[in-house]
């Protein structure tokens, strides 16, 4: 064999070898994503909202999560949890408990989770009752007549079968519900095959929202200045550049933390999501990649780390905090099947995992429409709602505000927004899949909009709010 034949062999081989290592380590750092994912999606489906795991895993899972082709999965119903395998080299477990919904555990903690304090077994909530013989929002009464608050009900009928209606055979919108509050009432309500009014669904990003509402909260009781630098134990030495970051920029996504927010294996967010026990130290523990204050960038971990400072303001209050979070907040305004779900360490995912029913949800927008009161009360401080909807500076479109999207517009050109056809004054809470809570003072609506949408092509927000307003007085 000639010399250069033979070492263009030994060449490729090598190369070859090489790249099969890599595939090898890609797989068993990728896998975890695909597991985890797959584990705590069914975990949550399944107990919390009461949904067949076999379809889950098909109709949600699968179109998202391409690693999951590979994925096996068992469901214990005695124990609450569920275990995901690739191939059998790679596995993921969630468990469920009663109050604070599903966490991905590692294999070794399967006997509890790494709280602190530790999380008991279960967490008993005695929620207010919604009476039946009342209507929405104080019973859980159904859907006035809309033509009693002069809303034109047969073109509102139209919007809302539209909402349901597929573009086609491929791609889905999938829309799973469809709620419209007008003047404080509930006058438009529905629900795809298999959802109900009952069922308690995924907020996703949404969560953020609910999380800027607790620091709302907490500002009010004078328990955090969201103007003075964030309270991170990370940050805490004089030379750390990341010291002087205030809780304002991290409601604000301006911390100037770096954070990948893109949802595929290697990057921060979907290890944080799926390969960390704490998410707020994990997102705490990025380098600072901008001054504060100077760049917008959208981003889950400042959200954890917010959700951790919500925790640590509220603990004294409690030897167990999450009490404390549904007595201050989701209880005052009937949100009684808010469900947070917890990181290993037992707090709260701020950024991701707040599960509710739709018409919870439309409670939440409700209570932002109102600023921040409820039933005479008030919930919030005075002035947060102007606070959380007053535009990032950095955000080019005006598009964010404290953990809120919004429509103002980019400065000195108002019409370039997120949603044209919407008011400038609409706000929402967003999350992924299209999940909506949209508030719109100036027309005294919220709207409600729950999905399974991998392709955001085939749902329109800016057409859904101007084809509803358009049906109202």
């Amino acid at each position: 064999m000639k010399r250069s034949v033979k070492f263009g062999l030994i060449g490729a081989i090598l190369v070859g070898g090489l790249a099969a290592i890599a595939l090898i380590v890609s797989f068993f750092k990728g896998m975890p994503i695909g597991t985890g994912y797959t584990a705590r999606y069914l975990c949550s489906s399944t107990f919390i909202s009461g949904r067949d795991p076999d379809p889950v895993f098909r109709e949600d899972v699968l179109p998202v999560n391409p690693m999951a082709h590979l994925v096996s999965y068992e469901i214990d119903p005695v124990a609450r949890s569920v275990r995901a395998s690739s191939l059998g080299l790679v596995s993921s477990t969630a468990i469920y408990r009663e109050g604070c919904g599903c966490s991905l555990i590692a294999e070794t903690a399967a006997g509890g989770m790494n709280a602190k304090p530790p999380l008991p077994p279960d967490f008993k909530r005695l929620p207010p009752a919604h009476p039946s013989d009342r209507p929405w929002p104080h019973g859980s009464g159904d859907p006035v007549d809309p033509s009693s608050a002069g809303v034109d009900a047969d073109r509102l009928a139209r919007v809302v079968d539209a909402a349901f209606a597929e573009p086609g055979p491929e791609p889905k919108r999938n829309t799973r519900a469809v709620l419209v509050v007008y003047r404080g009432q509930l006058i438009a309500e529905r629900y795809a095959d298999g959802f109900h009014k009952e069922m308690p669904m995924l907020g996703w990003s949404m969560s953020k929202s609910v999380t800027s509402a607790l620091v709302g909260v907490l500002v009010g009781e004078g328990k955090l200045d969201i103007m003075a630098p964030a309270p991170v134990p990370e940050w805490r030495d004089p030379t750390d550049p990341r010291r002087t970051i205030t809780t304002d920029q991290l409601l604000r996504m301006s911390s100037g933390l770096a954070f990948d927010e893109v949802y595929a294996p290697f990057y921060d967010v979907t290890c944080m999501l799926y390969s960390s026990d704490d998410f707020g130290a994990f997102a705490a523990g990025k380098r600072l990649a901008a001054p504060p204050g100077t760049e917008w960038k959208y981003s889950s971990g400042t959200a954890n780390i917010v959700a951790r400072i919500v925790r640590e303001a509220v603990a004294p209050d409690a030897a167990y905090y999450y009490p404390a979070l549904y007595e201050k907040f989701f209880d005052r305004i009937g949100m009684s099947s808010a469900i947070l779900e917890p990181d290993a360490s037992g707090t709260f995912v701020g950024s991701s995992y707040i599960f509710a029913t739709a018409r919870d949800w439309a409670r939440f927008g409700l209570l932002y429409l109102q600023d921040g009161v409820w039933n005479g009360e008030r919930i919030l401080p005075e002035g947060w709602v102007a606070y959380t909807t007053t535009p990032t500076p950095p955000a080019p479109k005006g598009e964010y505000g404290a953990m809120f999207w919004l429509n103002a517009g980019a400065p000195g050109d108002p019409s370039d927004r997120r949603w044209p056809d919407a008011p400038r004054d609409a706000y929402a809470a967003e999350g992924f899949q299209e999940q909506k809570v949209i508030i719109i003072p100036s027309r005294d609506t919220v709207l409600v909009r729950f999905g399974a949408t991998t392709d955001r092509s085939t749902w329109n927000t800016s057409r859904f709010i101007h084809d509803v307003l358009a049906a109202l007085p």
